[in-house]
């Protein structure tokens, strides 16, 4: 390993060492930012190597509700063992991300990643890779590390680590429950249905957890959300047609959903330039990620259609530092100009982008409903409709807001009259009695009276408001019980 890189996994293994709240994930290779932490001098334009961006997110949302305004390594520290990757080991790394991304781009190859998902996932070389790291960051840590990948939490838990697993997902997988039956490892979820899943699937797979342990083995702590997004929703004020719609899109951490996204985009940028009859006015923002084509799709279509756009990807937005401030957000949104895209190659900075000037202004997103983008995006208070599912545990999470009346699915050919029957008010029509003061006996008439009602969109605006409690604490009871273990 080259010292440079050996320097980094050092510092990171000293810090998390040292910290109150030791956290792990496998999400991205974010060196670079890594490098600017430490004061190294950094390159903000390498790619990063993005996996997922739930698994950082996440972990980075109980980081900060740690940290709270200033970032403090002794508070809280989050590590990624795929930044200490073996050179030797690096073209594995790459190949899996290639993959990854090529399925996520080519809907005829999903059937692979379902089989993967289903079989291979605890067989995939990226697993050998990461373990040397992952032993070493938290080979003299003895109190309980989170986990916010099951690839890390299994590693951990093997080598007789102290292990709090998030489930990031309203869904239980069998490789959550490959070490269910050891003491030294317990488990959080969002929801009450998930924790019973969980038993069940142990079950289903003969894991056979030992009865002193089932009282204290899950944790129903609700989801991670960042404390900046929760912030963000207290400031929101439901939609009104006296104002222009903010629809935000958003892509996955692999860059899923493309062909959708271009075909909503192909309709709602001529909308946005020559408004159909009833519609609302409106802005766009399309949140591209980490991915260059999609950027530069969103860019080409714009050029295609004459629509004015404004990129925001200012150099090292996290610029993240000890003891530095969170949220230095700048005014990257500029006056008439109505599409705007979010891109940066890094991850760390692609996030930042996204709490700083997506959530705040998003009325409604349009978005595959995953288990880190459909939950920040309704409790940022925001409406949803969602695209294609990624995997059946998106299934779950579609269920969850649209029983919340949070969500609907996108009607992704018919997206601009979609948008105009759910911005217009309601009406709904009530059954009053009246009397015919003539008669003897009062008789009653029915009539008809209308009465308006909120749209949809404002009315699951409004619903946001109404979520359970635990939705918006997860990330302050998972330090709970991190502080409980």
């Amino acid at each position: 390993m080259p010292e440079q890189d050996f320097a980094l996994l050092y510092r990171d293994k000293k810090l998390l060492e040292n910290t109150r709240v030791p956290i792990i994930t496998i999400s991205a290779s974010f060196k670079e930012d890594l490098k600017g932490f430490y004061g190294e001098a950094e390159d903000d334009q390498i790619q990063d190597i993005v996996f997922s961006r739930a698994h950082y997110s996440m972990a980075l949302a109980v980081a900060v509700a740690a940290w709270d305004k200033k970032i403090d390594a002794k508070k809280a520290w989050l590590v990624d063992p795929t930044n200490h990757v073996k050179k030797d080991d690096w073209k594995q790394v790459k190949l899996t991300d290639k993959i990854g991304q090529t399925i996520a781009r080519q809907p005829l190859l999903k059937g692979l990643k379902d089989l993967v998902d289903r079989f291979g996932r605890s067989k995939l070389p990226i697993l050998d890779n990461i373990e040397p790291a992952s032993k070493f960051l938290t080979q003299n840590i003895d109190q309980a590390i989170l986990s916010f990948h099951i690839a890390t939490g299994n590693i951990l838990a093997e080598n007789g680590k102290q292990v709090l697993q998030m489930i990031t997902d309203p869904h239980v997988r069998s490789d959550y429950v490959k070490n269910a039956d050891k003491e030294n490892m317990r488990f959080m979820v969002f929801d009450e249905d998930t924790k019973d899943e969980f038993f069940w699937v142990a079950a289903a797979e003969d894991v056979n957890i030992p009865s002193d342990q089932i009282k204290n083995k899950v944790i129903v702590t609700g989801p991670p959300v960042d404390p900046r997004t929760l912030a963000a929703a207290k400031k929101k004020k439901p939609w009104t047609a006296e104002k222009p719609l903010k629809i935000l899109i958003t892509t996955g951490g692999l860059g899923t959903n493309k062909k959708e996204i271009k075909r909503i985009l192909d309709q709602l940028l001529p909308a946005l330039k020559n408004p159909q009859k009833g519609s609302p006015k409106f802005e766009l923002m399309y949140y591209a990620g980490t991915h260059a084509d999609h950027q530069n799709m969103a860019i080409k279509l714009a050029e295609k259609y004459q629509v004015k756009f404004n990129l925001i990807s200012p150099h090292d937005p996290a610029d993240f530092t000890q003891s530095g401030w969170l949220n230095k957000a700048r005014r990257h949104q500029k006056a008439n100009i109505k599409f705007h895209i979010i891109y940066h190659p890094q991850i760390v900075d692609a996030n930042e982008l996204l709490i700083r000037y997506g959530f705040p202004w998003a009325d409604l997103f349009i978005s595959k409903p995953s288990g880190d983008m459909a939950y920040d995006a309704a409790l940022s208070g925001a409406a949803l409709l969602t695209m294609k599912e990624w995997g059946e545990w998106e299934h779950n999470v579609r269920t969850v807001f649209e029983k919340y009346g949070i969500s609907q699915k996108a009607d992704i050919d018919n997206i601009v009259e979609q948008i105009i029957r759910l911005s217009q008010k309601r009406i709904v029509r009530t059954q009053q009695s009246q009397v015919i003061t003539s008669s003897v006996r009062p008789i009653p008439k029915l009539s008809s009276s209308i009465t308006n009602q909120y749209s949809w969109i404002t009315q699951a605006m409004i619903n946001t408001e109404k979520l359970p409690k635990i939705f918006y604490q997860g990330a302050s009871n998972i330090l709970r019980a991190s502080k409980q273990s």
